[in-house]
């Protein structure tokens, strides 16, 4: 019998954590063979009857829907219409924004791979590759961004008109109304490209292609708001801004006091008229101070019923010309010394008809939704592109400056504290470009992925930070020396916009990643609370009782899968590929079951109280994060043909997510309220205790030496910055040191080999003294020396720091 019954354990066990079967079947499959068990083996044996006969009659109840509906879930369904939180309505219209996609499978415990790899990698199209090198190309050759934030506070008016003409500001805009309709691969690449050049630049292209007019109007606009604003907006004969934040509203912007109450009068000649009185104060608008036609966001009010019974319609939107009466344009403001135009707006007694409104008057009232909906495209295509420019430009030229610079008779990138931090830009950078990549690839077959949106938007500039503050480090006194020669300040100096716009970090990370995604990518919990609040008690207590004994079953499954993965180390599940990172696939899928039994138990345990603890629940949005940064590593590695040289990234950052994925964990664990709640998770999360360790060093050499050295594997790296071989660019000058001081290695090691030797030059005699005395003593040839020549003075001019009169103008 002792055989029987491991037979039947791993049968269960195998239903349960594999077959991922209902409750119902797991529980009738036990008291089944419980009772093969007692009739054949142990007739007559009292204890195990009645054993036998409990398993059966729960079998029973739960397989009687009706019956298990009166005995269970109709009591939770009550309990929890009790303890649920109330969700006002912005809450709601944010969850139910956008779409799930590869989040829902690392939410399930169970991803699949193959799913993801079987997605066609995203490319570029031929008309967008020559955007790139043509408009693109020509546009940063035009820009000089000690110029612009230095001395114009402004693009120049040059700039401002080829931005225009090239059709920059309608990228996402059909070819039907005028615009490039390009991609959201193509878009982020362009993006990329120009931030890389400059950051003002980048911005003043970026916004009226994210969240604003043409994004609103596309989706959500009557045919006559598209046919008149599209076109105009493509040809960039309308500059748009979106005023949505304001002095009291700011992360929370579903508490903006902006008001409009619908009304009559007369306007533009005409009485009567069904409008809208507005008055409003906004800030923090880009693009505001030169922006010709305003999209608006405001709370809609009817109190004269001229619309319905409805008093308070909801948030709004509209588009209102900036020269409409009773609109103040405000002056700038000034963001880090980052000069793209940014300001405050107001409007007093602003009076616009109804059909303004985004939509039409279908559209009063949905204006989150709107927003909601079309944040989730725009955050996951802006910020993260600009943000892995950063990191390319920090990997290229810091790469090249750590070898051309010397300290103590070394390139300082041999430097092992150095090399510690190349090693984090190189490894940083390779990840952000995955994660953009597939990102916009999800956008382009369909997808809107709210939750991988903010993922995105809150770890890559994040992670843009900690690449920029080590190249800081790095450059040293060069780096934080501003001038034309300085490429990595002005980005250090906005660093603190990125995080700050399109959601603040420290919300995102700590509400929106995990509280949003604990909602939206959970199979069950959407259901569960759309049956609390259906007012219908009969489709209530039906809907509700599908999705809980769902979730019950969905919660042990992942128990079970999870200790079986902790004690076999992930090896029981098959991985999709063959080669050097199939075990990082089991790795992960073991963290993404920890992950969804962790969570069930502190939604179970905790309730609406988890929203509240935001230490939790940002832990537990790490890990998700982690979850889908490394699984972009590992498709980047597979879509890229799997080069060998590439590993070595691959390995460094799928190491730091499983280390950091165990560690926030951990960290639940240890800070989790219910103390016997955080052992049982323990004992099935962490059965044989952390096992995942950080990167190691000898794997932060290989990627380190990557940004020092020529090679495929550092072009692939640093892929899509504009780069130039002008040595009298500032990111030529390092370009060209690099060449320069690498081609004459060979003679320069003959020269120090001589210096150690024993022939030496006294220093007052300089480098040419040097050369000649090698020349002599046929230690090198002429030519060597003109190479070391033309090296020396390449090297000086890349690591020249500006300096200034002595008012610094």
């Amino acid at each position: 019998m002792i055989v029987f019954w491991l037979v039947a354990i791993v049968l269960i066990f195998w239903v349960v954590a594999y077959l991922r079967a209902p409750l119902i079947l797991t529980t009738s499959l036990f008291a089944g063979l419980l009772g093969i068990y007692t009739l054949t083996a142990n007739a007559g044996n009292i204890l195990l009857y009645s054993i036998w006969g409990s398993f059966a009659v729960i079998a029973l109840i739960l397989n009687l829907p009706v019956l298990r509906r009166i005995l269970i879930s109709n009591h939770i369904l009550k309990i929890f219409r009790h303890i649920m939180p109330p969700m006002s309505q912005t809450e709601r219209e944010a969850l139910e924004a956008g779409s799930v996609w590869w989040d829902g499978e690392l939410f399930s415990g169970r991803p699949d791979w193959q799913k993801l790899l079987k997605i066609p990698a995203p490319k570029l199209s031929k008309e967008e590759q020559d955007f790139l090198d043509g408009p693109v190309n020509e546009l940063c050759r035009m820009l000089d961004d000690w110029e612009i934030n230095h001395k114009h506070k402004d693009l120049p008016p040059e700039v401002w008109q080829f931005i225009k003409d090239k059709g920059f500001f309608g990228m996402i805009i059909p070819k039907s109304y005028g615009g490039l309709e390009f991609s959201a691969l193509g878009h982020s690449s362009i993006i990329l490209r120009i931030s890389s050049r400059s950051v003002a630049t980048a911005v003043t292209v970026m916004v009226p292609n994210s969240l604003g007019p043409a994004e609103l109007l596309l989706h959500y606009g009557t045919e006559e708001q598209k046919d008149y604003y599209l076109p105009r907006l493509a040809k960039g004969e309308e500059i748009p801004c979106f005023a949505l934040t304001g002095p009291e509203a700011g992360s929370d912007a579903g508490a903006m006091p902006d008001t409009g109450v619908i009304c009559r009068a007369e306007f533009e000649g005409k009485a009567d008229v069904l409008g809208i009185r507005l008055n409003w104060q906004k800030r923090y608008i880009t693009l505001g101070p030169v922006a010709t036609i305003l999209g608006l966001a405001f709370k809609l009010y009817d109190p004269d019923h001229l619309l319905g019974e409805q008093e308070e319609l909801g948030i709004t939107v509209a588009l209102i010309p900036a020269d409409t009466p009773g609109i103040t344009i405000g002056r700038r403001h000034n963001q880090l010394n980052i000069a793209f135009q940014n300001g405050p707006n107001s409007g007093k007694d602003v009076f616009i008809p109804v059909d303004w409104i985004i939509g039409g008057a279908d559209r009063v009232g949905q204006g989150w939704r709107m927003l909601m909906e079309s944040l989730a495209a725009g955050r996951s295509i802006s910020l993260p592109a600009l943000s892995t420019g950063s990191g390319k430009l920090a990997s290229r030229s810091t790469g090249a400056y750590a070898r051309i610079r010397r300290q103590f008779n070394m390139p300082i990138g041999k430097f092992e504290g150095v090399e510690e931090a190349l090693a984090r830009i190189a490894g940083f950078t390779y990840m952000m470009d995955a994660a953009r990549v597939m990102t916009a690839g999800a956008l382009d077959i369909g997808e809107k992925p709210s939750v991988i949106s903010a993922i995105v938007k809150y770890q890559l500039t994040e992670h843009m930070r900690k690449v920029i503050d080590d190249a800081m480090d790095i450059r040293g006194g060069s780096g934080i020396c501003m001038g034309p020669h300085n490429l990595i300040g002005r980005a250090y100096q906005g660093i603190p916009i990125s995080i700050t716009v399109e959601g603040a970090n420290i919300l995102t990370r700590s509400l929106i990643i995990y509280g949003q995604g604990a909602v939206r990518c959970h199979p069950y919990v959407f259901k569960e609370m759309e049956a609390v609040r259906e007012t219908n008690i009969s489709l209530a207590q039906q809907n509700f009782d599908k999705a809980f004994i769902g979730h019950i079953g969905f919660t042990i499954s992942n128990a079970v899968r999870s200790i079986v993965l902790a004690l076999s180390s992930g090896r029981l599940v098959p991985a999709p590929v063959g080669d050097k990172t199939a075990r990082y696939y089991q790795h992960l899928s073991r963290i993404s079951a920890a992950f969804s039994f962790a969570s069930d138990v502190a939604m179970l345990v905790l309730g609406g109280s988890l929203k509240r603890k935001e230490k939790l629940s940002g832990r537990l949005g790490d890990v998700l994060s982690q979850l889908y940064l490394a699984s972009a590593v590992l498709k980047r590695y597979q879509d890229q043909g799997k080069p060998q040289a590439d590993l070595p990234l691959v390995r460094w950052n799928c190491d730091l997510a499983l280390y950091q994925s165990q560690q926030a964990l951990d960290g639940l664990l240890r800070n989790f309220p219910n103390k016997l709640a955080a052992v049982i998770m323990r004992i099935i999360i962490f059965p044989v205790g952390r096992h995942f360790r950080p990167p190691t060093d000898k794997t932060g050499h290989q990627i380190a030496s990557i940004l020092i050295e020529p090679s495929s594997t550092r072009d692939r790296l640093t892929d899509g910055v504009y780069l130039s071989d002008d040595p009298e660019d500032a990111i030529g000058r390092v370009e060209v040191g690099l060449e320069k001081v690498i081609v004459a290695e060979p003679a320069a090691k003959k020269l120090r080999k001589a210096t150690e030797i024993g022939y030496q030059v006294r220093a007052l005699e300089g480098f040419e003294a040097l050369l000649a005395e090698g020349i002599r003593k046929n230690v090198i040839s002429d030519s060597e020396a003109d190479l070391l020549r033309r090296a020396d003075e390449a090297r000086q001019r890349a690591i020249k720091v500006d300096d200034f009169p002595q008012d610094l103008s």
